[in-house]
């Protein structure tokens, strides 16, 4: 079983930046992305980026131009740079990994506030 362990959120003010991380507790040989998923308050949850084993990247286009993904295979981690924060990107923010085989994990989540 892989765990994932994300960390780095907290409270920001409105124009600030924070990066989230997220550690997987062991190696998978077999990942087709890894992405960052938010959910808001009374919202459903959504993809904020996703990167790909050939390091494609897409963003939804509410973060594209503030938020970047990236990863370290040799650290099993994948981060989320977040700048230029606003109040909306408010949310539980959580990592996730899928297979090529078609097992998805996920993380716990880390709470993201952002005051204006």
């Amino acid at each position: 079983q892989v765990q994932l362990v994300e960390s780095g959120g907290g409270l920001v003010q409105a124009g600030g930046s924070l990066r989230l991380s997220c550690v997987a507790s062991r190696i998978i040989f077999t990942i087709n992305a890894l992405g960052w998923y938010r959910q808001a308050p009374g919202k459903q949850r959504e993809l904020a980026a996703v990167i790909t084993t050939g390091r494609t990247t897409t963003y939804a286009d509410s973060v594209k131009g503030r938020f970047t993904i990236s990863r370290d295979n040799a650290k099993n981690t994948v981060y989320l740079q977040m700048n230029s924060l606003k109040p909306e990107d408010t949310a539980v923010y959580y990592c996730n990994i899928e297979t090529a085989l078609g097992t998805s994990y996920w993380g716990k989540g880390t709470l993201v506030t952002v005051s204006s």
